[in-house]
């Protein structure tokens, strides 16, 4: 159950969810590495191919890491656990099949920025719902969201439009408002968190499994990933850090607080994500002999990222009401 700002575990909870971001963050320099990882691999495979091997192999082995760690877990699952973790499962494959397709047409830092969208879905949403006024911090929040996106996006106001990478992380962040809002849901406040996890990761396991399968130009491209150390360095740490790590501490401590602050806290991770990139992809290009130069500190990322950002701050100073 979602509690109120003066509830003692809030402070904690916020704290987890900044964790949690930091190993979200983390993941995009790691993804950007793994698709050019790909094309080095297996060239042969189109875009797709590569967003989805990207993803279907480290749900799969946090899978199978849970099962190992309580092996009777699954016998015990009970009828709102599945219910709710098919419903983030189906939700949350949707938008990292975008995000990461994206992510091939765009900086890791942008897509990291975009994906925040759901910022100023959320809080629209949920107004709609109750047929209520959200607050004028809310609103200006997501008026500040609203124009990060717009820069860091480079939209083309000639057009109206923006590049194939931005538009499919946008639509990617319309699935990951569905994924926070079920979390959310007062009717599954008595699920468990490992188990509901477990189900999310079973779930997107075989959807992403199914696509792999559908999408790989021959039975070589499912296996020569695996023959490749740095392949599998970069899809341990996508694993136990920002699968494991990022979704037990999403799942245990997002519904202690609003699905605005939830939404809202989120835009750190990009932030996360931003600082990361211009270091990291250095390091792992000269380790993975790809071509991944570190990423600038333009203007646009410095303005539309800060704009995010204090969209965030400025909800935490003052959280909407319960």
């Amino acid at each position: 159950m979602s509690l109120d700002s003066t509830h003692p575990q809030r402070t904690r909870a916020l704290l987890m969810l900044l964790v949690a971001n930091f190993f979200w963050g983390l993941s995009f320099p790691l993804i950007k590495s793994i698709l050019l990882l790909h094309e080095k691999l297996v060239p042969e495979a189109g875009s797709w191919f590569s967003t989805v091997y990207t993803v279907a192999p480290r749900f799969f082995l946090a899978l199978v890491v849970l099962l190992a760690l309580k092996p009777r877990a699954c016998l015990g699952v009970k009828r709102g656990e599945l219910k709710q973790g098919v419903a983030i499962g189906l939700f949350a494959a949707a938008g990292m099949l975008f995000q990461n397709d994206g992510m091939q047409f765009t900086a890791a830092s942008t897509s990291a920025f975009l994906t925040q969208f759901y910022a100023i879905l959320i809080p629209i949403f949920i107004a709609v719902r109750a047929r209520r006024n959200p607050g004028g911090s809310v609103w200006l929040s997501c008026a500040l969201v609203l124009t990060g996106v717009a820069i860091l996006g480079n939209f083309d106001w000639r057009q109206l439009r923006f590049g194939r990478g931005e538009c499919e992380t946008l639509v990617s962040s319309v699935f990951f408002m569905g994924q926070i809002l079920w979390l959310d849901k007062k009717e599954y406040a008595a699920n468990r968190a490992f188990e509901l996890t477990l189900v999310i990761f079973a779930t997107q396991t075989l959807a992403f499994a199914g696509l792999a399968v559908g999408a790989a130009p021959n039975v070589a491209a499912l296996v020569v990933p695996w023959t490749s150390p740095a392949w599998l360095v970069f899809t341990g740490m996508l694993t136990l850090l920002c699968t494991l790590g990022s979704f037990g501490l999403m799942n245990a401590w997002q519904p202690k607080i609003t699905a605005t602050e939830a939404g809202l806290i989120y835009c750190v991770e990009p932030v996360f994500g931003a600082l990361m990139a211009l270091f990291l992809p250095a390091i792992f290009s000269t380790w993975a002999a790809i071509h991944y130069p570190n990423e600038i500190a333009t203007w646009t990322l410095l303005m539309g990222g800060g704009l995010i950002t204090a969209a965030n701050v400025l909800i935490q100073l003052k959280p909407p009401a319960k």
